[in-house]
Protein backbone atom coordinates (compact mmCIF):
# COMPACT_ATOMS: atom_id res chain seq x y z
CA UNK A 1 0.00 0.00 0.00
CA UNK A 2 2.62 2.39 0.95
CA UNK A 3 3.84 1.79 -2.50
CA UNK A 4 0.89 2.22 -4.26
CA UNK A 5 1.24 6.07 -2.64
CA UNK A 6 4.37 6.43 -3.52
CA UNK A 7 3.74 5.98 -7.29
CA UNK A 8 0.61 7.82 -7.34
CA UNK A 9 2.26 10.57 -5.74
CA UNK A 10 5.48 10.18 -8.27
CA UNK A 11 2.56 10.29 -11.09
CA UNK A 12 1.47 13.36 -9.82
CA UNK A 13 4.63 15.14 -9.23
CA UNK A 14 6.05 14.47 -12.42
CA UNK A 15 4.52 16.44 -14.73
CA UNK A 16 4.86 19.69 -12.41
CA UNK A 17 8.45 19.15 -12.55
CA UNK A 18 9.55 21.82 -14.96
CA UNK A 19 12.97 21.83 -17.06
CA UNK A 20 14.74 24.47 -14.95
CA UNK A 21 13.75 22.14 -11.98
CA UNK A 22 16.06 19.78 -13.47
CA UNK A 23 18.61 22.08 -14.05
CA UNK A 24 17.87 23.74 -10.26
CA UNK A 25 18.87 20.47 -9.09
CA UNK A 26 22.05 19.96 -11.04
CA UNK A 27 23.10 23.20 -9.18
CA UNK A 28 22.14 21.65 -5.74
CA UNK A 29 24.47 19.00 -6.33
CA UNK A 30 27.29 20.86 -7.79
CA UNK A 31 27.08 23.05 -4.49
CA UNK A 32 27.18 20.39 -2.24
CA UNK A 33 30.21 18.72 -4.04
CA UNK A 34 32.34 21.82 -4.15
CA UNK A 35 31.03 22.74 -0.58
CA UNK A 36 32.61 19.70 0.53
CA UNK A 37 35.80 19.73 -1.84
CA UNK A 38 36.42 23.17 -0.03
CA UNK A 39 35.96 20.88 3.60
CA UNK A 40 38.14 18.71 3.19
CA UNK A 41 40.66 18.43 5.76
CA UNK A 42 39.03 21.33 8.35
CA UNK A 43 37.61 18.85 10.92
CA UNK A 44 38.90 15.36 12.18
CA UNK A 45 34.65 14.21 11.46
CA UNK A 46 34.85 10.55 9.53
CA UNK A 47 35.21 11.24 5.77
CA UNK A 48 36.76 14.46 5.74
CA UNK A 49 39.96 13.78 6.04
CA UNK A 50 39.82 11.62 3.43
CA UNK A 51 39.34 14.76 1.21
CA UNK A 52 42.57 16.29 0.80
CA UNK A 53 44.56 17.60 -1.91
CA UNK A 54 48.21 16.29 -1.30
CA UNK A 55 49.51 13.77 1.06
CA UNK A 56 53.00 13.59 2.34
CA UNK A 57 54.14 10.92 4.39
CA UNK A 58 57.23 9.08 5.54
CA UNK A 59 57.31 5.66 4.13
CA UNK A 60 60.92 3.63 3.38
CA UNK A 61 61.52 2.50 -0.13
CA UNK A 62 64.03 1.83 -2.45
CA UNK A 63 65.87 4.70 -3.57
CA UNK A 64 65.84 6.14 -7.16
CA UNK A 65 69.64 6.93 -8.57
CA UNK A 66 70.03 9.17 -12.00
CA UNK A 67 73.06 10.31 -13.68
CA UNK A 68 72.02 14.01 -12.99
CA UNK A 69 72.02 13.41 -8.97
CA UNK A 70 75.39 14.91 -7.44
CA UNK A 71 75.33 12.97 -4.53
CA UNK A 72 73.37 10.06 -4.36
CA UNK A 73 74.75 8.95 -1.54
CA UNK A 74 72.65 11.59 0.15
CA UNK A 75 69.40 9.28 0.53
CA UNK A 76 71.56 7.41 3.03
CA UNK A 77 71.67 10.37 5.20
CA UNK A 78 67.52 11.26 4.49
CA UNK A 79 66.90 7.70 5.94
CA UNK A 80 69.23 8.10 8.82
CA UNK A 81 67.43 11.35 9.88
CA UNK A 82 64.05 9.68 9.10
CA UNK A 83 64.45 6.64 11.05
CA UNK A 84 61.62 4.83 11.94
CA UNK A 85 58.95 7.99 11.63
CA UNK A 86 55.27 6.71 10.31
CA UNK A 87 53.85 10.30 9.83
CA UNK A 88 51.34 11.51 7.30
CA UNK A 89 50.32 14.93 6.49
CA UNK A 90 47.28 15.56 4.62
CA UNK A 91 46.61 18.98 3.23
CA UNK A 92 42.73 20.35 2.43
CA UNK A 93 42.01 24.04 1.22
CA UNK A 94 41.43 25.39 4.43
CA UNK A 95 42.79 22.92 6.76
CA UNK A 96 45.89 20.03 7.14
CA UNK A 97 45.60 16.79 8.66
CA UNK A 98 48.12 14.41 10.66
CA UNK A 99 48.03 11.11 11.57
CA UNK A 100 51.59 10.41 13.52
CA UNK A 101 51.58 6.83 14.60
CA UNK A 102 49.23 5.20 12.43
CA UNK A 103 45.56 6.11 14.43
CA UNK A 104 43.36 8.66 13.63
CA UNK A 105 43.99 11.77 11.95
CA UNK A 106 44.11 15.34 13.90
CA UNK A 107 42.86 18.19 11.66
CA UNK A 108 43.67 21.96 12.20
CA UNK A 109 43.77 25.15 10.21
CA UNK A 110 46.91 26.06 12.04
CA UNK A 111 49.67 23.98 11.13
CA UNK A 112 51.86 25.33 14.65
CA UNK A 113 49.16 23.98 16.98
CA UNK A 114 49.78 20.61 15.06
CA UNK A 115 53.52 20.27 15.22
CA UNK A 116 53.29 21.05 19.25
CA UNK A 117 51.13 17.58 19.36
CA UNK A 118 54.01 15.91 17.22
CA UNK A 119 57.37 14.78 18.60
CA UNK A 120 60.76 15.65 16.76
CA UNK A 121 61.18 11.99 15.78
CA UNK A 122 57.84 11.63 14.66
CA UNK A 123 58.21 14.68 12.30
CA UNK A 124 61.91 15.10 11.43
CA UNK A 125 61.86 16.43 7.84
CA UNK A 126 58.82 18.84 8.98
CA UNK A 127 56.33 17.89 6.80
CA UNK A 128 53.77 19.77 8.70
CA UNK A 129 55.67 22.82 7.79
CA UNK A 130 55.93 21.87 4.19
CA UNK A 131 52.27 21.10 3.84
CA UNK A 132 51.41 24.70 5.59
CA UNK A 133 53.39 26.14 3.00
CA UNK A 134 51.59 24.28 0.44
CA UNK A 135 48.30 25.84 2.32
CA UNK A 136 49.32 29.38 2.56
CA UNK A 137 51.63 30.20 -0.47
CA UNK A 138 49.80 27.52 -3.16
CA UNK A 139 46.82 26.92 -2.81
CA UNK A 140 43.98 29.97 -3.56
CA UNK A 141 40.35 28.65 -2.66
CA UNK A 142 38.44 31.85 -3.15
CA UNK A 143 37.54 31.03 -6.93
CA UNK A 144 35.66 28.05 -5.77
CA UNK A 145 33.89 30.60 -2.98
CA UNK A 146 32.71 32.54 -5.36
CA UNK A 147 31.69 30.19 -7.86
CA UNK A 148 29.20 28.64 -4.93
CA UNK A 149 27.88 32.02 -4.88
CA UNK A 150 27.06 32.28 -8.51
CA UNK A 151 25.78 29.20 -8.55
CA UNK A 152 23.57 29.76 -5.73
CA UNK A 153 21.76 33.19 -7.78
CA UNK A 154 21.28 31.42 -10.36
CA UNK A 155 19.46 28.85 -8.32
CA UNK A 156 17.58 31.71 -6.92
CA UNK A 157 16.37 33.02 -10.08
CA UNK A 158 15.73 29.78 -11.54
CA UNK A 159 13.27 29.00 -8.59
CA UNK A 160 11.64 32.44 -9.84
CA UNK A 161 10.74 30.79 -13.49
CA UNK A 162 7.09 30.06 -13.44
CA UNK A 163 5.80 26.46 -13.35
CA UNK A 164 2.94 24.60 -14.27
CA UNK A 165 -0.55 26.12 -13.04
CA UNK A 166 -4.24 25.15 -14.18
CA UNK A 167 -6.13 28.26 -16.19
CA UNK A 168 -9.90 28.05 -17.06
CA UNK A 169 -10.39 29.13 -20.49
CA UNK A 170 -13.49 30.70 -22.21
CA UNK A 171 -15.24 27.36 -22.78
CA UNK A 172 -15.24 26.75 -18.68
CA UNK A 173 -12.70 23.56 -18.61
CA UNK A 174 -9.34 23.50 -17.03
CA UNK A 175 -6.13 23.02 -18.13
CA UNK A 176 -2.06 22.89 -17.39
CA UNK A 177 -0.13 25.99 -18.75
CA UNK A 178 3.28 27.00 -18.23
CA UNK A 179 4.18 30.41 -19.38
CA UNK A 180 7.41 31.29 -20.74
CA UNK A 181 10.46 32.42 -17.95
CA UNK A 182 11.47 36.01 -18.42
CA UNK A 183 14.11 36.63 -20.96
CA UNK A 184 16.30 38.83 -18.78
CA UNK A 185 16.26 37.03 -15.84
CA UNK A 186 17.40 33.85 -17.90
CA UNK A 187 19.84 35.34 -19.40
CA UNK A 188 21.13 36.74 -15.90
CA UNK A 189 21.15 33.15 -14.91
CA UNK A 190 23.14 32.34 -17.60
CA UNK A 191 26.10 34.60 -17.29
CA UNK A 192 26.38 33.81 -13.38
CA UNK A 193 26.15 30.21 -13.95
CA UNK A 194 28.93 30.27 -17.10
CA UNK A 195 31.04 33.15 -15.26
CA UNK A 196 30.58 29.83 -12.26
CA UNK A 197 31.61 27.10 -14.22
CA UNK A 198 34.71 29.38 -15.30
CA UNK A 199 35.95 30.08 -11.83
CA UNK A 200 35.49 26.36 -10.74
CA UNK A 201 37.47 25.10 -14.37
CA UNK A 202 40.65 27.47 -13.45
CA UNK A 203 40.62 26.36 -9.65
CA UNK A 204 40.62 22.39 -10.46
CA UNK A 205 43.00 22.99 -13.12
CA UNK A 206 45.21 24.84 -10.45
CA UNK A 207 44.37 22.76 -7.93
CA UNK A 208 45.25 19.56 -9.97
CA UNK A 209 48.40 20.86 -11.44
CA UNK A 210 49.68 22.08 -8.23
CA UNK A 211 49.28 19.10 -6.94
CA UNK A 212 51.07 16.51 -8.91
CA UNK A 213 53.75 19.25 -8.86
CA UNK A 214 54.48 19.59 -5.11
CA UNK A 215 53.51 15.64 -5.04
CA UNK A 216 56.05 14.95 -7.58
CA UNK A 217 58.81 17.29 -6.34
CA UNK A 218 58.71 16.24 -2.67
CA UNK A 219 58.86 12.40 -4.01
CA UNK A 220 62.06 13.16 -5.58
CA UNK A 221 63.45 15.13 -2.62
CA UNK A 222 62.66 12.43 -0.07
CA UNK A 223 64.19 10.26 -2.56
CA UNK A 224 63.31 6.49 -1.04
CA UNK A 225 62.31 7.98 2.69
CA UNK A 226 59.01 10.28 1.81
CA UNK A 227 56.50 9.41 -0.19
CA UNK A 228 53.20 11.67 -1.17
CA UNK A 229 50.04 11.34 -3.47
CA UNK A 230 47.65 13.33 -4.95
CA UNK A 231 44.00 13.23 -3.27
CA UNK A 232 41.81 11.41 -5.54
CA UNK A 233 38.46 12.05 -3.89
CA UNK A 234 39.20 16.18 -4.08
CA UNK A 235 39.61 15.52 -7.71
CA UNK A 236 36.92 13.71 -8.49
CA UNK A 237 34.47 16.07 -6.76
CA UNK A 238 36.07 19.21 -8.57
CA UNK A 239 35.63 17.89 -11.84
CA UNK A 240 31.92 16.46 -11.15
CA UNK A 241 30.79 19.90 -9.90
CA UNK A 242 32.62 21.28 -12.39
CA UNK A 243 30.97 19.30 -14.88
CA UNK A 244 27.38 20.00 -13.57
CA UNK A 245 27.79 23.37 -13.79
CA UNK A 246 28.79 23.02 -17.14
CA UNK A 247 25.55 20.88 -18.07
CA UNK A 248 23.09 23.87 -16.70
CA UNK A 249 25.24 26.42 -18.79
CA UNK A 250 24.36 24.23 -22.05
CA UNK A 251 20.94 23.56 -20.45
CA UNK A 252 20.01 27.50 -20.13
CA UNK A 253 21.41 28.39 -23.36
CA UNK A 254 19.56 25.61 -25.17
CA UNK A 255 16.22 27.01 -23.26
CA UNK A 256 17.04 30.61 -24.23
CA UNK A 257 17.93 29.80 -27.91
CA UNK A 258 14.62 27.35 -28.06
CA UNK A 259 12.38 30.07 -26.81
CA UNK A 260 13.74 32.71 -29.39
CA UNK A 261 13.11 30.42 -31.82
CA UNK A 262 9.91 29.55 -30.47
CA UNK A 263 9.13 33.31 -30.63
CA UNK A 264 10.18 34.19 -33.96
CA UNK A 265 8.15 31.53 -35.27
CA UNK A 266 5.13 33.07 -33.60
CA UNK A 267 6.22 36.09 -34.72
CA UNK A 268 6.45 35.10 -38.40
Amino acid sequence: MPTLRFSLGMQRLVPFLGYHHVLMILIAIAIVLLSLLLAGCSSSSPGIPNIFLISLYYQSDPPTFDPAQVDPGVTTAIANIVGQAILEVRVGYFGICVNADGGSFLCSNNASALAEQVSVDQDPLNLIWIASTFKDSIIFPYLIIVAIILAFVCFILLATFPGWHEETDERGSERDVKPFPSRPVSQVALALIFVASVFVLVSVLWQHTASVAASTIASDFGNGSVQSGVGAGAMVLGWIGFSLLIIVTIGLLVMILSIQLLDNLVDD
